[in-house]
């Protein structure tokens, strides 16, 4: 027993001293986990920029998103109302129907109510520029999402590159050389890179998400202004 713990001790003790070494000859020794906020900080002014981009993104998803699901009513029973009161010959029911749902399937259905009595041909063409100009409404800013996703990874990466030049450079001027020093300083510069990527691909994810919801939205619309002309042709 006195053995066993004569052992621990001279471990102990040799690891102190070990660690006392380190320290008194410059070498870095790891403390503990480098916290997130620590890492951002170390990532210098080009994080400004991927913040400002990553705000950015984050409010035109939410914004756009919000919009989208309030767009899509559900269109078969619209239609089947409009259907309805068209039956009927009632077309100021007709319309008061479509005020009464902000959506651009109703404001294109009022459209081409309102153009009743002129040439199917033109009240085809009147519904057609409506929906045109509401397709475009739905589409606002996602575009701004695919620059996003093309410009954060680069910025990142020139971030990083500016940090590594840094690094040489203070190299070259002191002419002092290590492990440590490279990768001491490469390390933080890194983040640069890994925030730009994670920007992009929130942004990249963004951009197609809301795209495919907006087409199914555009595919539903030219359906009901399909049903819309139908409708107008049976009567």
């Amino acid at each position: 027993m006195t053995a066993f713990l004569l052992q621990i001790t001279t471990a102990a003790t040799t690891a102190t001293d070990t660690a006392a070494t380190a320290v008194a000859a410059g070498t870095p020794t790891v403390t503990g986990d480098l916290s997130l906020l620590d890492l951002i900080l170390k990532g210098g002014w080009i994080m400004l920029p991927l913040f400002l981009l990553s705000f950015v993104s984050l409010y035109i998803i939410i914004e756009r998103f919000i919009t989208i699901r309030r767009a899509a009513v559900n269109p078969d029973a619209f239609m089947a109302g409009i259907r309805g009161l068209m039956v009927k010959g009632d077309l100021q029911g007709a319309k008061m129907l479509c005020a009464q749902n902000p959506s651009p399937l109703a404001r294109m259905i009022e459209k081409g109510i309102r153009r009743i009595g002129q040439p199917l041909k033109d009240i085809e063409t009147s519904v057609e520029n409506v929906g045109k100009i509401e397709i475009a409404r739905l589409e606002k800013n996602i575009s701004i999402l695919g620059i996003i996703a093309g410009i954060a990874p680069m910025l990142g990466f020139v971030g990083t590159i500016i940090g590594v030049i840094k690094i040489f450079y203070a190299i070259s001027a002191t002419g002092d050389f290590g492990i440590a020093q490279i990768s001491g300083g490469l390390y933080t510069k890194m983040v640069t890179s890994a925030a730009g990527l994670i920007v992009g691909i929130i942004a990249h994810i963004g951009y197609h998400w809301l795209s495919i919801m907006v087409e199914r939205l555009v595919f539903r619309m030219e359906n009901s202004a399909i049903e819309f002309m139908d409708i107008l042709q049976d009567n």
